[in-house]
């Protein structure tokens, strides 16, 4: 029986996909979460083999949520289900620890199938997010300036951008106010960029918040 936590903060998703994945004589859905803080509570408790996620939730997101999560219990596979396109998130997420990632408007059959194929201990890589790594791949370094940030630095670009103040970001991320402004500079370095509004302006340019 695969163990199966769902994390998403919209009621009716969560309704439809446990309606669907209890349709899985294997599957057996053992928690849900609306938010990333929730969704880790339940990875505490253990007894569970995959998280089923979206990365848009307030409250602790998606993205800080993987972190956590891969810090506690590094062999659990975290399956994004989201919103965004592939290619606003996937390679970038997959490089920081998600086993898989899926358009919500993805064939249902395609998450039954990322679950299994993920709890086997292997990625779940559609074509195009396999397409989008071999072009990586093949043009080098030539990657999109957010896709250069290590897993700290996107936590902090993304909440930044999302109008969070480095004093709540440090709060909450329970670091020190200079450490988050040292994390700042380095994302303003990486990315070329001079204040939160250009943080926030690409952001928004590039489909990473709504």
């Amino acid at each position: 029986m695969i163990r199966i936590a769902i994390v998403d903060d919209h009621p009716m998703v969560r309704a439809g996909l446990r309606q669907f994945l209890a349709d899985q004589a294997d599957f057996s859905i053992v928690g849900e979460a609306s938010n990333g803080r929730e969704a880790l509570d339940i990875v505490r408790r253990g007894e569970l083999d995959v998280v089923l996620m979206d990365i848009a939730m307030p409250d602790h997101g998606g993205v800080d949520a993987l972190a956590a999560i891969k810090a506690r219990a590094p062999d659990l596979p975290v399956l994004i289900l989201s919103g965004f396109p592939e290619a606003h998130y996937a390679t970038t997420l997959l490089r920081q620890g998600a086993s898989g990632y899926l358009n919500k408007d993805c064939d249902p059959e395609d998450i039954v199938k990322a679950i299994r194929t993920v709890c086997r201990g292997r990625k779940y890589i559609t074509t195009g997010v396999a397409e989008q790594l071999a072009e990586g791949l093949g043009r080098g370094d030539d990657r999109p300036l957010h896709e250069h940030l290590s897993e700290r630095e996107l936590q902090v670009f993304l909440r930044l951008a999302a109008g969070e103040t480095i004093g709540h970001l440090a709060e909450s991320l329970s670091l020190s106010v200079k450490t988050v402004s040292t994390y700042r500079s380095r994302v303003m370095e990486k990315m070329q960029l001079a204040s939160n509004s250009d943080l926030t302006y690409y952001a928004l340019k590039n489909g990473l918040i709504q």
